[in-house]
Parts: C-alpha cells; sequence; structure tokens
C-alpha cells in the first residue's frame, strides 16, 4: 500500500516539474528569435535609418524595460507571497506577452519605429514577470539536491524550442534577398515577402502562438501555492514585506554579495545577448538567413553547454558553474569587439579581406562564428546555475520575495550596460567600442562573485 501511495506521488511530481520546466520552452523563442537573432537585427539594419542609430534606438529601448522590470518584479515576488499562487499572474503577463508580439507583424519597412518598440518593451516587460513567479515556484517542486541539474535541463530545454522555431524561420520562412528562396530552395511559405520585411515580422506571431500553446502544460500539471490573501491585502502585506526583506539583507552578508555581484555580470550578460545579433547585422550586413544560421549554431552549442553543466553543477555546485561561465564570456566578448573586416584580436592576427562568396565568406565572420561559439557554451549555465544558486539559499516560503530580488538585481542595472553601449557607440561613432563596454561589467561581477559563500545563505540563516 505504501509503495503504491509513493508511486502515485512521485507521478503528479514528475509531471509538475516537467510542466514547469515546459515553461523555459515555451518562453525562450521570444529571447532567440525577437530580441536576438531575427526580429532585433531586422529592426536595426531595415528600420533604423542607419545600423549605429538603430543600435543606440535598440539599447535604449532594454533601457526603458529594465527600469521597469528593476522597480516592479521585488514588489511582485513579495506579494506572490501573501497571495501564494503564481499561475494566475503568469496568465495575465501571457495575454499581455501574446498581443505584444502578434504587433511586430505590422512593422514593416517605411514605418515609424515607435510602435514595434513599444511593442518590445511591453512584451519584455511581460516576459521577465512572468519568470519571476515561474522561478519562484522552483523551491517547492525541486529538492535542493536537484535544483542545479533541473534548472539547467529546463534552461537547455528552453534553448531546444528557441532553436527548433529558429531553424524553422531560416529553412522556411527567411528568403536570401539577391535568390528569394530560403536556406531549402524554397520559396518562402505562406508568400512571405523578404523585400518588405516579412521573413522577420512573422517572428512575432509565431513566438506568440508558440507560448500559448506550450505555456499549458505549466498551468494543467504543475501544482501551484495555495491560496492566501486577496489581492489588495496582499499588496499591502507584500510591500511591507519587502521593507522587512531589505532589513533583513544586513543580515545575510553571503547572499547581498551574490546579489550585487549577479546584478553587475547578469547586465553584461542580457547585453551580450541582446545586442550580439545586432552588431553582426551592423558589421557584416547580414540579413535574415544568416542571423538565423548563427543563432542555430548558437543554440545547437548552448543546448549542449546545459547539459555538460546539468551534471557539473551536482558535482561541483552551482557556483563553480557560474564562475567557468563568466570566464568565457570575458574571453569571448574580448574576442567580438575585436573583430572587424581585415582583422581579429585588435589587429594582432590579420585577416584576409577576401570574400569567398556564399554564407560567412570572409575569414572576419568566421572568426566571429567562433567566438559566438565560447557565448553559447556559457550564456545558459551562467543563467541557469545562478537560479539554483539562489534556489538552494533560501526557503521555500520566502522565494518569491527572494527571487523578486533576484529579478531585481538581474534588471535593476540593466539599462546601464545598453545605456553604456548606446552612449559609447553614439558618442564615438564605433559600435564595437559601444559593445566594449560589456567586458567591464562581466568582469567586474566575476570579482565580486569569488569570494562569495555558495550556498549563498549563511548558518544563521538556517
Amino acid at each position: 500500500m505504501t509503495g503504491k501511495d509513493d508511486t502515485a506521488g512521485r507521478r503528479p511530481r514528475r509531471l509538475g516539474i516537467w510542466g514547469w520546466m515546459l515553461f523555459d520552452w515555451a518562453a525562450q523563442p521570444f529571447f532567440t528569435v525577437i530580441t536576438t537573432f531575427i526580429f532585433g537585427p531586422y529592426l536595426v539594419s531595415r528600420l533604423a535609418a542607419d545600423p549605429v542609430a538603430g543600435q543606440a534606438a535598440w539599447s535604449y529601448t532594454l533601457t526603458v524595460s529594465g527600469i521597469i522590470i528593476a522597480v516592479l518584479s521585488p514588489v511582485l515576488g513579495a506579494v506572490a507571497d501573501k497571495t501564494g499562487r503564481r499561475k494566475p499572474w503568469i496568465g495575465v503577463f501571457a495575454v499581455v506577452q501574446i498581443v505584444a508580439l502578434w504587433a511586430l507583424w505590422y512593422a514593416a519597412p517605411g514605418t515609424s519605429l515607435a510602435v514595434p518598440l513599444a511593442m518590445i518593451v511591453l512584451a519584455t516587460i511581460a516576459a521577465e514577470f512572468s519568470i519571476v513567479f515561474n522561478d519562484s515556484m522552483m523551491p517547492r517542486l525541486v529538492p535542493p539536491q536537484e535544483a542545479g541539474r533541473i534548472s539547467n535541463l529546463a534552461w537547455g530545454l528552453g534553448y531546444l524550442g528557441g532553436m527548433i522555431v529558429l531553424i524553422g524561420v531560416v529553412l522556411l520562412l527567411a528568403a536570401n534577398p539577391e535568390t528569394g528562396r530560403t536556406a531549402l530552395g524554397i520559396e518562402p511559405l505562406f508568400g512571405l515577402d523578404a523585400a518588405a520585411g516579412e521573413d522577420a515580422r512573422i517572428t512575432g506571431p509565431i513566438s506568440a502562438v508558440w507560448y500559448l500553446v506550450f505555456v499549458l502544460p505549466m498551468f494543467l500539471f504543475t501544482p501551484d501555492g495555495g491560496r492566501g490573501m486577496r489581492i489588495l491585502p496582499a499588496v499591502r502585506a507584500g510591500v511591507a514585506d519587502l521593507r522587512h526583506t531589505f532589513a533583513e539583507l544586513k543580515g545575510r552578508p553571503g547572499i547581498v554579495r551574490f546579489l550585487i555581484a549577479r546584478m553587475l555580470y547578469q547586465d553584461g550578460v542580457n547585453g551580450l545577448l541582446a545586442l550580439g545579433g545586432t552588431f553582426a547585422a551592423g558589421m557584416f550586413a547580414w540579413q535574415t538567413m544568416e542571423l538565423g544560421l548563427y543563432g542555430i549554431v548558437l543554440n545547437v552549442v548552448a543546448i549542449g553547454g546545459c547539459l555538460w553543466a546539468s551534471r557539473l553543477d551536482g558535482r561541483f555546485g552551482s557556483k563553480t558553474v557560474v564562475v567557468a561561465s563568466l570566464i568565457c564570456l570575458i574571453v569571448a566578448t574580448l574576442g567580438i569587439v575585436s573583430t572587424a573586416p581585415g582583422h581579429t584580436l585588435f589587429g594582432l592576427v590579420p585577416l584576409s579581406p577576401a570574400d569567398s562568396g556564399g554564407l560567412f565568406g570572409t575569414a572576419a565572420e568566421k572568426a566571429y562564428i567562433l567566438y559566438g561559439l565560447l557565448v553559447g557554451i556559457a550564456f545558459g549555465p551562467v543563467q541557469a546555475s545562478a537560479r539554483s544558486y539562489l534556489a538552494r539559499s533560501v526557503a521555500p516560503e520566502e522565494a518569491g520575495r527572494y527571487f523578486g530580488l533576484y529579478a531585481l538585481t538581474g534588471r535593476a542595472t540593466s539599462f546601464a550596460a545598453p545605456l553604456c553601449v548606446g552612449l559609447i557607440t553614439s558618442a564615438t561613432g564605433s559600435a564595437a567600442l559601444g559593445m566594449g563596454a560589456l567586458v567591464v561589467f562581466l568582469g567586474i561581477g566575476l570579482v565580486l562573485l569569488l569570494p562569495a559563500p555558495y550556498p549563498a545563505h549563511d548558518p544563521a540563516d538556517r
């Protein structure tokens, strides 16, 4: 009888964890095809007056959304602890995200930048708020010893979902402007016109439908917290709890150091993910097909990186994975900003400027892709293992508050990196110098993280 009960208990728990993991699968195409590889670069290279102005406008857009996310995430996390339930919040923000993504279809060349940029702000805010609530469910679902493995597997699953959508766009939808055919040599599905940017614009509705379909298992199978306070009392109590949490941090220096370190290095990570594709589009004039293939390569490597990190996290701990990933990202970013047509490593290594024809025909483009592989290996584990780092450091009943702070530190100064990139790019006219600012954020975050305890709580906290 006992065995039967245990089996029955394990099945809902397994379904609940898979439902929770599928949230990453549902959410990732927005970050993969919209902000990084397809729509963002399209906006920079096709909608803006020139690539420099486009990168600056994109950076300022990320700045606005980052400030809003930073201000409201801790409050929402604290309120979630009081209401108990996370799913209703995720549902509300899902509606906002889906509507905003669908509207990107109307961002045709020649239209104003204002509307698509506003939709990107709304979609980014909704996506990040949903992540706060989803992440705060993890301590109730996953035992601490499994947190790193499950978190990295979920992140890898997300990259797989993003890659599938990206592959679909490249093979079936994105046409070479010269030939009018996709990488498969066929005409784009649905009669999409690459000259009108439809192959890039369609990624908005595709990401919206993908999210709508694949977020459903989380709603159906993942157990939510029990019903708590009504919304208005929860807001008052949550804000009071948040004030208490900030006061409580004085006695939790380990968590403070971890959160501050993450605040800075995550700025660099966010900037690299959001601006790496647009940087390549401006430097090499990559179109949707090249950007899509580049993204596919990075996502294949990212899935392998997360699978590798899921094992290392369990063996060596989340902190070791985060530190190793940051070192990889610093090396990769230095390589990226040091590469231009004709050279890499700031001119120390000359490269042939000859174009062999076809995709990625110059030596500089090939070097850029090699540096991109280092980014692919590291950018999943650095985020997934940071999530499990915190999950191992807080109790389930305080997870909402602390994952709200986690989102705050991921976004509190997130405007700083894209703002620095935008300002330096505008002031110098050099996108490479602007991107170089990201190395500073990654490096300072790494230095601050090294002496942080792992787990981040102190013995007295438990």
